[in-house]
């Protein structure tokens, strides 16, 4: 996998958040398209009613969508700094963090469009310097 894009009902709205991550755009169709660089993929943000009709079909509010994106970081509160800079940057904790039965450590929040994020202490993924995870 190289690019991951978002449908997103505020462009501008979501850029604000992602940025309020300590995300920087590295290129930009100004009012159309965002691409944020991730370590070794790109995050996307695209209209979300466009996307819809680029990929050929009906653009519907739902709630899940049976995905959920996972950012992994290297330790347990470095899990509560993530889900804080989110909830401050404009982001809905949906879950807390708290230790997972896997023997790791993760909660939840969805982003203003509802996609929800996991970030998580997996002990059993490590990260390379670039913070890359490997299945160890």
């Amino acid at each position: 996998m190289s690019l991951i894009t978002l449908g997103v009902g505020d462009l501008a709205r979501a850029r604000r958040f992602y940025e309020g991550l300590g995300w920087r755009v590295g290129l930009a169709v100004e009012g159309e398209v965002l691409f944020f660089q991730l370590n070794g993929l790109v995050l996307s943000l695209y209209a979300r009613a466009a996307l819809a009709e680029d990929a050929g079909v009906a653009e519907a509010e739902s709630g899940f969508a049976g995905i959920t994106l996972a950012h992994n970081v290297r330790s347990a509160p470095e899990v509560d700094a993530v889900l804080g800079e989110a909830e401050r940057a404009g982001g809905r904790i949906v879950r807390p963090a708290r230790r997972a039965e896997w023997g790791g450590y993760s909660g939840y929040f969805a982003d203003p469009d509802g996609h929800l994020w996991e970030v998580a202490h997996n002990p059993g993924f490590p990260l390379d310097a670039e913070g890359n995870a490997s299945l160890g």
